[in-house]
């Protein structure tokens, strides 16, 4: 029957019933687009934005169909993105709780996201919450746009979908070709390694030439805090808790930080998440570029995190 085949389209996702759009277009994802390369590294990526924005939260994602329908992780996306702190229930176990909490952050998304005019989005309450693969896609590349645009997405991301209309005289369905990301324009048609981050790129050379760079910065370092009796020996371990980082800054940027701001003995890794915290609140209120930059990477030793954040302040400040 023309109407089985219809729905077989979605057979890979949730069944879907006749019943929950009628009256209305539903685009269905075909089977074979769900397996397509360009798809997986799109949903793999939007996966590690998730995990990586949400590591201090102790988030983790594995699905987006299946972790995202009930408004948690989009809560504490925008929180952690936007600095938005909605009056919702931190944990919707029912279904209409998850339906309200959703349309409380959908509204707030909206105003961020600049998707007032409702015509043209492509996601909704109902769409998220039946964990819609489409929607969810169209709705998380949106926010990384707004709030990351500076994040690499997998580019020219097309996938064929079904657009299927109900309606009580029968069944209309049509094959669209439906856009992801775009492609790379003419201005941004540099390669991925032109592209890419000077320190991840110069972690991929040979171990000598890193540690070169790694003297270089410790160098840095240290002529700016030798002034306060300091002197960083180990730049992988030295930066962790986040003392160092915040009077090099301090030094750098010509302002105090009072002492009552922050631990200057931090013991637990509570009080060391606090000083970098404000250590890398403080570099992007001076204008610093470093929202890849998290927080919780340098107090777990995370050298490509502590090398980014040294970097950007000597490349700013190499000349005094």
């Amino acid at each position: 029957m023309m109407e089985e085949n219809i729905f077989n389209y979605q057979k890979e996702e949730e069944p879907v019933e006749l019943e929950s759009f009628q009256g209305e277009k539903r685009k269905l994802i075909q089977p074979t687009s769900l397996k397509d390369p360009k798809l997986e590294k799109l949903k793999e990526a939007l996966v590690d934005w998730i995990n990586k924005t949400l590591k201090p939260e102790h988030i983790v994602v594995q699905s987006l169909e299946e972790d995202v329908y009930d408004g948690l992780v989009l809560h504490h996306l925008l929180s952690r993105l936007a600095d938005v702190h909605l009056n919702v229930e931190e944990i919707a176990l029912t279904s209409t709780a998850q339906i309200r909490k959703l349309e409380i952050i959908m509204e707030e998304l909206g105003k961020r996201l600049g998707t007032q005019d409702s015509s043209q989005i492509k996601w909704n309450v109902k769409l998220i919450h039946n964990k819609d693969l489409l929607a969810t896609l169209h709705l998380l590349v949106a926010m990384v746009r707004c709030f990351q645009p500076e994040l690499d997405l997998p580019s020219d991301v097309k996938i064929e979908v079904v657009v299927v209309e109900v309606s009580k005289s029968g069944i209309k369905s049509d094959v669209q070709v439906e856009i992801l990301t775009e492609g790379s324009s003419d201005t941004d048609s540099l390669s991925n390694t032109e592209r890419e981050d000077p320190i991840e790129q110069l972690l991929k050379l040979e171990a000598h030439k890193v540690n070169t760079v790694k003297k270089a910065l410790v160098h840095f370092v240290n002529q700016h805090i030798s002034s306060l009796g300091l002197q960083v020996i180990d730049m992988d371990k030295q930066f962790a808790d986040g003392v160092i980082l915040l009077l090099l800054i301090g030094q750098l940027e010509g302002f105090f930080i009072p002492l009552f701001d922050f631990n200057l003995t931090p013991v637990s890794d509570s009080e060391m998440l606090h000083n970098v915290t404000l250590a890398l609140d403080l570099l992007k209120d001076t204008g610093f570029q470093l929202s890849s930059v998290d927080p919780q990477d340098i107090v777990s030793l995370d050298t490509t995190a502590t090398l980014k954040v040294l970097y950007a302040l000597f490349n700013k400040h190499k000349g005094k």
